[in-house]
């Protein structure tokens, strides 16, 4: 049985592992990245199954992640949070398909629930 990877991306460190122990304890693999182009390369370089990325990284933004992901995989759930949404980034994350789009600071349980349910539309997997 394939057990479901999710990309955490945060510039903040203890948000980030906050995120991760919520899933990781859940049984999921969670992949860490710290910044827009970590998380483009952990993409590139393994089965990423959903990704929650923070929208404002040093160096490549949550949006440019979520791009990246679009060139080839048009399914794949993609969660964006950010402390500064605004309606032009929403419509563009919108445009881009994103799954959800929290701003922060979010409810682990909403983003728990998100997470949950992005992976059983689109994969058909179900908690356990």
């Amino acid at each position: 049985m394939v057990v479901p990877r999710l990309l955490i991306t945060d510039d903040d460190t203890a948000l980030r592992r906050a995120i991760a122990d919520v899933f990781a304890g859940r049984g999921f693999d969670v992949a860490l990245a710290g910044d827009g182009d970590e998380a483009i390369a952990l993409i590139q370089t393994g089965q990423i199954h959903l990704v929650v990325v923070d929208l404002h990284m040093p160096r490549v933004s949550g949006l440019e992640v979520i791009r990246h992901v679009r060139r080839y995989d048009e399914r794949m759930p993609c969660i964006l949070m950010s402390a500064a949404l605004t309606d032009t980034v929403e419509r563009e994350a919108e445009a881009m398909h994103a799954y959800r789009i929290f701003s922060k600071p979010v409810r682990v349980s909403m983003l728990r629930d998100s997470v949950m349910q992005g992976l059983q539309e689109v994969y058909g997997w179900k908690a356990g």
